[in-house]
């Protein structure tokens, strides 16, 4: 070793090889993890230089990429009908180093959700989102089952639901998703939703309370509440309620309640500063469907904070959020003004694909518990909660013992 050592030839691994008991790996996305055998853990950055990688285009002809019962990735090939852990695009991998502005923030509005996803190996998570069978709500779905995680896709239209399965699927076979009967307008098709899921035992780690209703002309849902508040507020606030055990022990997990900027623009409060449960769910003669929405949307916020407030301490957070002002969704779908407004609006507005980008960033950090250093980054509402929420409870126990 000495004489090596006195000719510079000490150690002539390049930075490249791996020290012993180290091993490269990828995921299913193609970004290259580095697995610590010795010390039983795993990294994204080479244990030598420290780079980053990701493997260059496609499988060579024969192989195909599939998924073990642990959710680890391996390859078959075919033409010499054998299998390995080792990914044959490994030879090929090139540095991720993207040159960016120094003063661009991690995401902005041109980010989409697959790259805030980039990376991610979700295989062990379980999701549940409400109005998954289009817009923004299938956006999500997909790019959550297209990084290993289980999702359920709860839609009142189960033709349409099953159509955003097989589309998914038809993106990768792999994926773990399907379409469960959920109609927000009835508390009973509610209880049959938690009441199926939990048959299925498994945990629950994520639930998006997407699904709303907006410009819908006045109604009675069979409950007899206004349905716009029922379907975007009470309906959530009831699915929560029964799935609020499985969540807890699940934990950590996360509640993402889908709110808008135009809860900003209303009022659920009297003139003495009470809580007037006559403006949320209101007569047909007082009824406007703007400002329906909006305070269903405040409601959403509301809730969102005591929720956290009780939950957090269990290990179950929860944020709402305002995806930003996008026009591709199907929400104007009950006025033809509104989709005329909508569609003249849309060069100006984001995206489907970009929609998400901080609603995943806060959904990823729960897992490491670091959400910028907030526990409940939500709009700030100046208004006593605990009138609202019990007020919720009453009603909801109302209409439950009729």
């Amino acid at each position: 070793m000495a004489a090596l050592k006195y000719a510079g030839l000490e150690d002539t691994d390049s930075e490249e090889e791996l020290p012993p008991g180290w091993e490269e790996r990828t995921t299913r996305d193609g970004w290259v993890y580095y697995a610590n055998h010795l010390e039983e853990k795993t990294q994204w950055e080479h244990p030598k230089s420290g780079k980053r990688k990701r493997v260059a285009g496609g499988l060579p002809y024969g192989w195909e990429q599939e998924t073990d019962e642990s959710g680890q990735v391996y390859f078959v090939d075919h033409i010499n009908k054998r299998t390995t852990y080792l990914d044959p695009r490994l030879a090929f991998t090139v540095e991720d180093n993207p040159v960016k502005p120094p003063t661009r923030q991690k995401y902005d509005g041109n980010s989409t959700a697959m790259e805030i996803l980039q990376g991610r190996d979700l295989s062990e998570k379980v999701v549940i989102i409400t109005g998954a069978n289009s817009g923004i709500g299938f956006e999500t779905a997909k790019s959550f089952a297209l990084h290993g995680a289980y999702v359920i896709l709860a839609c009142r239209n189960m033709s349409r639901g099953n159509d955003a399965v097989q589309r998914i699927l038809g993106e990768w076979h792999k994926a773990k998703v399907e379409a469960m009967t959920l109609d927000l307008a009835s508390l009973h098709s509610v209880q049959q939703f938690a009441e199926a899921f939990k048959s299925k035992n498994v945990p629950l780690h994520i639930l998006i309370c997407n699904a709303a209703t907006f410009g819908a002309p006045w109604c009675l849902t069979e409950d007899g509440l206004e349905s716009t508040f029922q379907v975007n507020h009470l309906g959530h606030f009831y699915l929560v309620q029964l799935l609020e055990d499985v969540l807890r022990s699940s934990s950590p997990a996360r509640v993402v309640v889908v709110s808008s900027e135009s809860h900003r623009f209303t009022e659920i409060k009297d003139s003495s500063g009470k809580l007037d449960f006559s403006l949320l769910s209101p007569s047909k003669k007082e009824y406007w469907a703007m400002l329906a929405y909006n305070r269903s949307k405040l409601c959403n916020i509301l809730f969102s904070n005591e929720l956290n407030r009780r939950l957090s301490p269990h290990g179950v957070m929860c944020n709402s959020v305002h995806p930003g002002n996008m026009m591709y969704s199907s929400i104007h779908r009950s006025w033809w003004v509104y989709t005329l407004l909508f569609t003249l609006a849309r060069p100006f507005t984001k995206s489907m694909v970009s929609e998400w980008l901080f609603f995943f960033d806060c959904i990823l950090h729960i897992f490491s518990f670091q959400i910028r250093g907030v526990k409940n980054p939500d709009v700030c509402i100046c208004f006593d909660l605990l009138p609202f929420i019990t007020t919720t409870l009453i009603l909801m126990t109302n209409i439950m013992s009729r």
